[in-house]
């Protein structure tokens, strides 16, 4: 029944939690494997090599998803679109707990590090479209005063993820024998059936939502926009604007997260010698601080732009206060206790999902509806590569020089974003918007 339309709805949120959940579910998948690092080089006798190129598999096959899993969201739609990444994330996932040491096919043999590689090239593939398609759900259900804060909060599920990966892995595996290492990839594939029956249910285009009141609709739509037309917009359209490429180069900051995502417990493992057991109080301190970073992040801008700052100057004074937060990071491999050095890996993290939160909506700031999707998308895919390029290395300087290797990335991972923010003003220094043609609006 369609509701009465002197009542204003809150409808949008009951999307933006099916997001935070969607997220959630994400963050859990992919974080398993940095969680399990330790046991699993015990199990199948791995080098940081060998992690190194399982790794690389999910950032390839994350990079080539974003490229295309991004252009086919915008082309089928959210709620296909959405369904179909989740589908084959989950898969994939679930296809994890099938790795044996080695099999051999069509004369030809696969160890457990080609399987394992096999695998996270799936999950990787699907897991690109969730980013697109969450920061298309955003530009559909919020006006741009909001879309900070809505992504912030469904980008906050990252650490929920994240932080639910070590206390799982800690209550089911066996921190001796690695026995049960397969379950925690098994438990995804119960979610994401869940939320797929409940996308079914919840989700509709707002202007065809029986259950969001005009009032509602009127303030989703309340930007001063001009109609757009239903064509897609081609690669070849979006690929030479400038602005394209402030959002790609924002997002090569992916290569620190994804760093504190695979490499972390390694690291805390190699460092301070702590097992799979006592995992979780550390992750729970460093994805909590990156909760809030991210929720504050998108409230920050929102707040200034309520004040009366344009959109440019309130998500760029929000990413040089992210970037200063972060800089202490650089100082990491000199801690000599474990939380020490995880109080500063937390405030990295919040630092850096404030800037995730805004440099997402910056997306939606300049570019039409029927981008955005192929726009994050290519922005992830440049994240991703340098993403990989840094495993490459640092699991090369691991194995060839121990610890050194952990002392170059938080260096490098403290200092990159006030590099980045410079790059991004000089593309795009006053973030005027596109409009469907992707011309500059006139102000």
């Amino acid at each position: 029944m369609t509701k009465s339309t002197n009542v204003t709805t809150k409808y949008r949120y009951r999307i933006l939690l099916m997001l935070v959940f969607a997220t959630t579910i994400n963050y859990f998948d992919r974080s398993i494997i940095g969680v399990l690092a330790p046991i699993l080089e015990d199990v199948f006798d791995w080098t940081n090599t060998d992690y190194a190129t399982i790794v690389i598999a999910f950032k390839v096959a994350y990079g080539i998803g974003m490229l295309t899993m991004g252009g086919i969201i915008d082309r089928l739609g959210t709620k296909k679109g959405y369904m179909l990444a989740i589908g084959i994330w989950s898969l994939f996932g679930m296809g994890h707990a099938l790795v044996v040491q080695e099999i051999t096919l069509f004369n030809m043999t696969i160890t457990s590090v080609g399987l394992f590689a096999i695998a996270r090239f799936g999950l990787g593939f699907g897991e690109a479209g969730h980013f697109p398609a969450a920061n298309k759900t955003v530009a559909e259900y919020f006006p741009k005063k909001e879309r900070a804060f809505a992504t912030g909060l469904y980008n906050a599920a990252t650490s929920i993820g994240a932080i639910a990966a070590p206390f799982v892995v800690g209550a089911i595996v066996d921190k001796h024998t690695g026995e049960g290492w397969k379950i925690p990839f098994l438990i995804t594939g119960a979610l994401s059936s869940i939320w797929v029956v409940l996308w079914l249910k919840v989700y509709k285009k707002p202007e065809e939502n029986p259950n969001i009141s005009k009032e509602e609709l009127d303030y989703i739509n309340s930007d001063e926009v001009v109609t757009e037309s239903t064509e897609k917009l081609s690669w070849a359209k979006v690929l030479p604007k400038r602005q394209t490429w402030a959002f790609a180069v924002a997002k090569i900051s992916d290569a620190v997260w994804f760093f504190y995502l695979f490499w972390g417990a390694k690291y805390m493992a190699s460092t301070y010698g702590i097992d799979i057991k006592s995992m979780g109080l550390p992750f729970l301190i460093i994805y909590a601080l990156a909760d809030g970073g991210s929720i504050m992040g998108g409230w920050i801008s929102g707040h200034f732009m309520s004040k009366g700052w344009s959109v440019n100057k309130a998500r760029k004074r929000t990413m040089l206060a992210c970037a200063l937060i972060i800089l202490p990071v650089s100082y990491v491999a000199f801690a000599e206790n474990l939380y020490v050095a995880v109080v500063l890996i937390g405030i990295g993290a919040a630092g850096h999902q404030a800037w995730m939160a805004n440099i997402f909506t910056i997306v939606s700031d300049i570019f039409p509806k029927k981008a955005i999707a192929s726009v994050t998308g290519i922005g992830g895919m440049v994240g991703v590569v340098a993403a990989a390029i840094a495993d490459v290395a640092l699991g090369t300087v691991l194995d060839s020089s121990g610890n050194t290797g952990y002392f170059w990335a938080f260096l490098i991972g403290g200092a990159m974003y006030l590099v980045l923010l410079g790059i991004v003003q000089l593309l795009v220094p006053k973030m005027t918007p596109l409009d469907e043609n992707l011309n500059l609006v006139k102000e």
